[in-house]
């Protein structure tokens, strides 16, 4: 009797969650460890589908890192990354939509559809979701002006037209967005799943961006996990050098999601068992949260 009163008293904690969340939509960042575990990935289908079910509205967004990296490895192809950004030219950009827009969006629907939801895969070419231009990187020198480095088709969002996500809200169905877009004039881009995300949060006024990953969250220079932080202070973190490399795409995502009026973002990690129930339902939560 104990151990049944315990699950009746985990899910009144949830209730006021439930209450606050409900009718909004929650932006969700897939990539990671999470991605290629199966257990981590069937019990993040079944996270996904109880958001659904309970009034919640969920849009993944999803990477594939890993797997257009074997792609690339089996066809003897160099892979580099600059400021978390993958170097991608014409060979490797046929790769990447193939993997990203094909197997990869596809899986995830089919495991949704297998643990009993109803998904559908997207690209932002699909409805015209979302727009692209040629983003070029800066790099910092010690002296002298920043070096422009040319990612090749690399894109960044200009544009986000999420009426093809609220038809999918509105019929119970959950939108799996794969990071590939367009320019004006139909060239197709390789995104990155963060910055996607965060422009797709910031267009449908979530409630919560939840970017998942395979580190605890934002840790400062003595390696020590951050609960919560502002954007004041993150700012000053990435010009210190603190936040660097990969978490880089995160942090510019979480600032443009919460300038366009996202509510909050997380940083969670995703090799956690149902880190995204534990980051939405509990009190702690597990990660960083970003708050204006």
């Amino acid at each position: 009797m104990k151990e049944l009163i315990g699950k009746a008293n985990v899910l009144l904690e949830a209730l006021p969650y439930i209450k606050a969340f409900y009718g909004r939509t929650v932006v969700i960042k897939y990539g990671g460890h999470a991605m290629v575990n199966d257990s981590l990935r069937s019990n993040f289908a079944r996270d996904i589908i109880l958001l659904r079910y309970i009034g919640i509205k969920p849009v993944v967004v999803h990477g594939g890192g890993p797997q257009i990296g074997r792609i690339l490895d089996k066809m003897g192809k160099e892979t580099r990354f600059v400021k978390g950004h993958r170097i991608t030219d014409e060979e490797t950009m046929d790769v990447v939509e193939m993997v990203l827009g094909g197997k990869v969006n596809k899986d995830i629907v089919a495991l949704i559809q297998k643990h009993g939801g109803r998904a559908v895969g997207l690209t932002g070419k699909d409805g015209g979701l979302f727009t692209v231009e040629k983003l070029l990187i800066e790099e910092p020198q010690v002296n002298g002006p920043p070096e422009i480095i040319d990612p090749g088709r690399v894109g960044k969002v200009t544009r986000v037209d999420p009426e093809i996500i609220r038809k999918l809200d509105d019929s119970n169905f959950i939108p799996v967005v794969a990071p590939v877009g367009v320019d004006v004039d139909g060239n197709t881009y390789n995104v990155n799943a963060d910055a996607v995300a965060g422009a797709l949060a910031g267009a449908l006024q979530a409630e919560k961006l939840i970017l998942m990953t395979d580190v605890p969250g934002i840790q400062d220079e003595e390696g020590e996990l951050i609960s919560s932080l502002n954007q004041s202070t993150l700012g000053e973190m990435v010009s210190r050098g603190t936040i660097h490399g990969g978490m880089l795409p995160k942090v510019e995502a979480a600032a443009d999601a919460l300038e366009a009026g996202v509510s909050k973002v997380h940083i969670i990690n995703g090799t956690i068992d149902h880190a995204v129930l534990l980051e939405v339902f509990t009190e702690t939560g597990i990660g960083t949260e970003i708050v204006q």
